[in-house]
């Protein structure tokens, strides 16, 4: 069993957003695995998933035990993202012709959606009137049927791309559940993420290409990574690290997708002007309030 030093800091720099944010474990491990280290996507996502099955449980228990799951919808959303997590990894298994192009593709795509969906999160934590989360979790209706098709759709995607379980599917429960506080949004997500890998990582042990070598190198660094950022999180700046987790994952979206190296650079150079406008635009708008104030 070979041990790669420059996956396993890796692994640790994606265990340290992964505590910070919640977010970011597969969508951003799997595509540094191809594009950086040049593993086949079908063995990136094979040893990504099972890396997951003992990162997810981390962050999970932390939630648990500050009371902020709601057990309920982890219960409908895990008997949807199961069996589809197990059916996507069985898909990409026995896919036929070119798996890597084909993976590569698929990949490329649910890393865009992600991205997307890392900004309408955003979005909607700004604007949504959810409170902040109290001593117990919030009371809803657990409505079934569209939280098992969450489940099953996010499993799916999950299993064959690993990317998903956390950037995807927390928007669909903030969309289906506006009541929920952000931190129970979070350790829902968590927590019910715990079946789903172990269900996807099962499945490619089965069909697809899992390397001892290369998990055991990511979780070296995931593991060190995702306790010291569950322990920062209370303090991490979460409005700055979201947004370049987002261009993260748009850029390495385009990669896979074959964009010029042109394309990508304009992205980049454009993402890095809209930050520097927004700082700007903050900083004067703190200006005057100081003005005023004084």
């Amino acid at each position: 069993m070979h041990i790669d030093l420059g996956i396993a800091l890796a692994g640790l720099i994606v265990g340290v957003v992964v505590g910070l944010t919640g977010m970011g474990g597969g969508a951003l491990m799997t595509p540094v695995l191809v594009i950086v280290f040049g593993i086949t996507p079908l063995s990136a996502v094979s040893s990504d998933l099972v890396a997951a099955v003992v990162m997810k449980p981390i962050g999970g228990g932390i939630h648990f035990r500050r009371r902020t799951v709601h057990t309920g919808l982890v219960t409908w959303l895990a008997l949807g993202s199961v069996p589809g997590a197990l059916a996507g990894s069985y898909v990409v298994g026995h896919m036929d012709g070119d798996v890597s192009d084909r993976l590569s593709t698929v990949l490329g795509v649910v890393l865009l959606v992600a991205a997307v969906a890392m900004v309408v999160r955003s979005y909607l934590v700004r604007h949504r009137g959810a409170p902040a989360g109290g001593a117990a979790p919030t009371r809803v209706r657990v409505r079934r049927l569209p939280t098992l098709l969450v489940g099953i759709a996010g499993g799916a995607v999950v299993g064959m791309t690993s990317v998903g379980s956390g950037s995807l599917m927390i928007v669909a429960l903030m969309v289906l559940y506006p009541k929920l506080s952000t931190k129970e949004l979070v350790g829902t997500d968590l927590v019910q993420a715990v079946p789903l890998v172990l269900a996807a990582a099962l499945g490619h042990l089965l069909w697809g290409d899992f390397e001892l070598g290369l998990t055991s190198s990511l979780l070296l660094g995931s593991i060190p990574g995702v306790i010291v950022g569950a322990q920062l999180s209370a303090r991490a700046p979460d409005a700055v690290i979201r947004p370049i987790l987002a261009v993260v994952l748009t850029l390495s979206g385009m990669k896979l997708l074959d964009a010029s190296n042109e394309l990508l650079g304009l992205t980049a150079a454009l993402a890095v002007a809209g930050a520097a406008a927004v700082l700007v635009v903050k900083y004067r708008i703190r200006v005057r309030e100081t003005a005023r104030a004084s």
